[in-house]
């Protein structure tokens, strides 16, 4: 079934201090406003996983996710972290194809779905993430490029696999820059989206996948955003640096 999720996408902010003290306010509000049909997901650096991890331990519905997981399996690659590993910590989400990793760190469609196919032999869901640079929504090209991406990985996933996925879809150009896609421009690449998948796995499967939207969502324009047909919730930056806003926005989602 398509589930509701608001997942937080910490980056690389926070020191030790700061994540537990935000991972704390949002706990705490949770006790008070808690959305319980809404999956909440907090996805952190690295060095945080397993205390944030152990703070959300058996609180409803709140789950801890990874930025970004490897390509590789084991060996010597120094500095990953792969989905055994995040497996061992019990974690159950990990973000793959940010935008920010496509362009700074030149990740391709094939390593993406390397990643993919990583996490969910490990029982391990990626948010899979896509979208496109102003330049092709300026030349109208969005929609193609989107879905070119999607073709490229998520559909070299075998039918079981890509059950087993989230898609979140991010304009490169909304994110972080505080100006939000009009509503019917992200209903009109969600609904792309899912009928893509839908011509490529059948309708029990395009029925079933939650698509998530990011891109400068904030307290004010979240349920504008939840409330259209094929958006089942957000993959948020900023706003999940903060305790209030962040729970604002879960609350947001009907």
């Amino acid at each position: 079934m398509r589930n509701k999720i608001i997942a937080a996408n910490w980056k690389m902010n926070k020191d030790e201090y700061e994540s537990k003290n935000l991972t704390y306010e949002i706990l705490k509000y949770l006790n008070k406003t808690n959305n319980p049909s809404v999956y909440k997901i907090l996805c952190v650096p690295f060095p945080f996983l397993n205390k944030i991890h152990n703070m959300c331990a058996g609180v409803n519905m709140i789950f801890v996710g990874a930025q970004n997981c490897s390509a590789f399996e084991n060996g010597a690659y120094t500095g990953e972290v792969s989905s055994a590993m995040l497996k061992s910590l019990s974690i159950l989400y990990a973000i793959v194809g940010h935008s920010e990793r496509r362009i700074m760190f030149k990740e391709s469609d094939d390593l993406i779905l390397e990643k993919m196919k990583r996490l969910i032999s490990k029982q391990i869901i990626p948010i899979y993430c896509c979208g496109e640079p102003f330049s092709e929504r300026k030349k109208k090209n969005h929609i193609r490029y989107v879905l070119n991406q999607i073709e490229q990985s998520v559909c070299n996933l075998k039918k079981e696999e890509i059950k087993k996925i989230v898609i979140a879809y991010e304009p490169i150009w909304s994110i972080g820059t505080g100006i939000t896609a009009e509503l019917e421009d992200v209903q009109e690449m969600h609904f792309a989206i899912r009928k893509f998948i839908r011509l490529k796995y059948g309708s029990s499967v395009s029925k079933n996948l939650s698509l998530l939207y990011g891109g400068s969502v904030n307290p004010l324009n979240a349920k504008q955003i939840f409330d259209l047909p094929d958006v089942d919730g957000g993959l948020i930056g900023g706003a999940s640096l903060k305790s209030q806003d962040f729970i604002d926005i879960v609350n947001s989602i009907n």
